[in-house]
């Protein structure tokens, strides 16, 4: 797992700047009803998608809150007095909130189905009847692009997905929430080219290749041989789901 207080400096241009997250936060509004008042951001990261929902529409109340401090330092300089630090699993927030409520990528990062099961609840109990829950599924997925840099990964050990499009749904539906749409986007600037994955081997991007071990060198051996080490693959396309709450 990567430390995100660690990350959280040069976190934006390693993942596509503004062109990933001005198409993120398209894709999300999307999704999001034009009635919507207040729009809550689960784990906003940096606030770089965050501050464009407050842009992309006049009178839309943004509030973000993330757990890693030094995120949540440079959220709050782009939505000055609206973000908090907070564990999404325990959101400080009162029932039935916000119109929408957001959670991009973020539910691939937790350990475990109980932790996705206490977000998509805590998401939903702050949601207003009427609103809607937008989140990313199918994350480490989004990556696998059909190139050589993926024929090589397909080798590694599988981990667990928190994500998977099915079991989101199935936790949303616990909690009451109905299917209310999905949009897809592409990840601008997140082509991996071999020598940038194997710089993220080594800084802890794959869970199941802990930096230093032998196994992960062997993958980084491999990735090195591949040619055009410089040359970014196609981007990841990322896929959102929507989710209602009944009047």
């Amino acid at each position: 797992m990567l430390d995100y207080d660690e990350e959280a400096a040069h976190y934006d241009a390693l993942r596509g700047g503004e062109p990933r997250a001005g198409a993120a936060a398209a894709a999300v509004l999307d999704l999001v009803p034009e009635q919507a008042r207040d729009l809550l951001d689960v784990a906003c990261g940096t606030g770089i998608v965050t501050r464009r929902f407050a842009a992309a529409r006049g009178g839309l109340r943004v509030t973000g809150a993330d757990l890693a401090p030094a995120m949540t330092r440079m959220a709050a300089v782009r939505l000055p007095g609206a973000v908090v630090r907070a564990d999404s699993r325990r959101l400080p927030f009162a029932d039935a909130r916000f119109d929408a409520v957001v959670s991009v990528w973020l539910l691939h990062l937790l350990p475990g189905p109980e932790d996705v099961r206490a977000v998509v609840g805590e998401c939903a109990r702050v949601l207003r009847p009427g609103g809607v829950y937008v989140t990313t599924v199918d994350k480490g997925a989004s990556h696998n692009v059909g190139s050589d840099i993926d024929a090589v990964l397909a080798a590694r050990p599988r981990s667990p997905v928190p994500d998977a499009a099915d079991a989101v749904a199935a936790r949303a539906a616990e909690h009451g929430l109905l299917p209310a749409g999905q949009a897809r986007f592409r990840g601008h600037g997140q082509g991996r080219s071999p020598r940038r994955t194997i710089a993220d081997l080594r800084r802890g991007w794959f869970v199941t290749l802990p930096p230093g071990e032998p196994i992960a060198e062997r993958f980084a051996a491999r990735l090195a041989e591949l040619p055009d080490q410089d040359r970014p693959r196609p981007d990841p396309v990322f896929t959102l789901r929507a989710f209602r709450k009944p009047l």
